[in-house]
């Protein structure tokens, strides 16, 4: 019903950036929170960044903060990543994600939950080298 598309990866070198971006099908990406997810060989999938229903609230993982930028145009209904400084650390699998409103009202926790979303998309492979 939902399909969301990844691109945008690629290869780049320490420092350097690149733009993810997440195309919504089936739904008005207004109406969603959408969030990027990635996973390395061997590890589990983490949260990266979020964006609320409205567009107005964002929220970052710890590793990514400064350095990582999520926004979201709601005329192309498209949810981009902006990646700058980019270390290998960041090297990962990265998804987009998303997820209905929900009621009651969740905390922010609920949605660092990979669990909690719905619709994934393929994802887009960020290899960042030494």
């Amino acid at each position: 019903q939902v399909q969301l598309g990844e691109s945008g990866g690629g290869l780049v070198q320490a420092g350097g950036s690149l733009r993810l971006s997440c195309a919504v099908s089936g739904r008005t990406v207004s109406s969603y929170a959408i969030a990027w997810f990635r996973q390395a060989p061997g590890k589990e999938r983490e949260f990266v960044s979020g964006i609320n229903w409205s567009g107005g609230s964002t929220y970052y993982a710890d590793s990514v903060k400064g350095r990582f930028t999520i926004s979201r145009d709601n005329a192309k209904n498209t949810v981009y990543l902006q990646m700058d400084s980019l270390k290998p650390e960041d090297t990962a699998e990265y998804y987009c994600a998303a997820v209905p409103p929900r009621e009651p009202y969740r905390s922010t926790t609920y949605y660092y939950s990979a669990r909690n979303y719905d619709y994934w998309g393929q994802g887009t492979q960020v290899t960042v080298s030494s």
